[in-house]
């Protein structure tokens, strides 16, 4: 064989072996990220009950990769009671910011619509924990129970009214969401859907992101969308002492 194909075909197996032993080496690592380990087979976590009609996402390894810790938090609720996150782990948790002054969200609880509310009642039996959260500087414990009494809300209403929770969440709007998976991962956060006051993009059909996210993870499906842009209201935090 002539000497330069023949170097160039170890060359080429070299490059090879090279390239298998990298792919080998990052297969339980994060990209990007050496310092958080992805579970050692993406795809079985990815794709717990795999179902042949059903693609696991193309990179399954990124999809497990990107999922965030939800920062833990305890919050009292309008009975007093501390609520911590942690203690919850195991269950599904939805976080929902809102602002009873703001029409983006009394678009969601106004008596013709009642989005949020419904969604919170439709998986109160399912094991999925819904916990209102009001961040607004100016809100006080009777306001907001004034506003939960009149929708008549059965799940968690808490107070963050000096924004610390919502600023760890970097909550943006009225309303934002996250949902939290049974690991204590945020699965999903952005809007709750696509339509913002009701409207609904044309030609595009009305897509609820956090009844979808709820339904894929009781499946023990991955999440297909797992962030959007929120929109609404911006959050009224307190003005910190430096302005």
């Amino acid at each position: 064989m002539n000497t330069k194909i023949q170097y160039r075909w170890i060359s080429l197996v070299l490059c090879v072996l090279w390239v298998t032993g990298l792919s080998a080496a990052h297969c339980g690592s994060c990209p990007g990220d050496t310092k958080k380990a992805c579970p050692a087979d993406c795809k079985k976590a990815c794709c717990a009950k795999p179902d042949a009609k059903k693609a696991c996402p193309a990179d399954c390894q990124k999809a497990c990769c990107q999922a965030q810790t939800a920062p833990d938090f305890t919050l009292k609720d309008l009975a007093g009671n501390d609520v911590q996150l942690s203690k919850l782990k195991g269950k599904i948790v939805v976080l929902e910011w809102t602002n009873y002054d703001c029409p983006f969200v009394k678009a969601h609880y106004n008596d013709k619509t009642k989005t949020t509310r419904d969604l919170a009642k439709k998986y109160a039996d399912k094991d999925v924990i819904w916990l209102t959260i009001n961040s607004t500087h100016y809100a006080t414990a009777e306001t907001i129970r004034a506003w939960a009494e009149k929708h008549q809300l059965k799940h968690a209403v808490l107070i963050d009214s000096n924004g610390k929770v919502g600023k760890l969440y970097k909550a943006k709007t009225t309303p934002h969401l996250f949902v939290i998976d049974k690991t204590g991962k945020i699965a999903y956060q952005g809007a709750i859907d696509n339509a913002p006051r009701g409207k609904v993009p044309e030609g595009a059909e009305k897509v609820n992101y956090v009844d979808k996210a709820l339904t894929e993870l009781l499946e023990d499906k991955p999440v297909t969308v797992a962030k959007t842009k929120p929109y609404g209201c911006s959050v009224k935090y307190a003005k910190s002492k430096d302005g």
